[in-house]
């Protein structure tokens, strides 16, 4: 029980710290940068209005985060 919370507890501050390094890294890591401005979303800009979907955006994050999961769960 005890080496199955401790692995988890690595896991969890492994990707808390991985998260942490990109936001930090963000400005200066190109690859970052087009995220947000994809072709697929939606904006609507108007006098007094603006809205934003970041529609493919959030389809190519749900395919990443997808993808992790399943590799975590084949490695487990």
């Amino acid at each position: 029980m005890h080496n199955i919370l401790g692995k988890n507890l690595i896991i969890i501050g492994l990707i808390i710290a991985a998260i942490g390094a990109v936001i930090y890294f963000k400005d200066s890591v190109s690859v970052f940068r087009f995220l947000g401005k994809l072709p697929g979303d939606i904006v609507v800009k108007k006098e007094n209005f603006s809205f934003y979907f970041p529609l493919a955006t959030s389809i190519i994050i749900s395919i990443i985060l997808s993808f992790l999961i399943f590799i975590f769960n084949k490695l487990r």
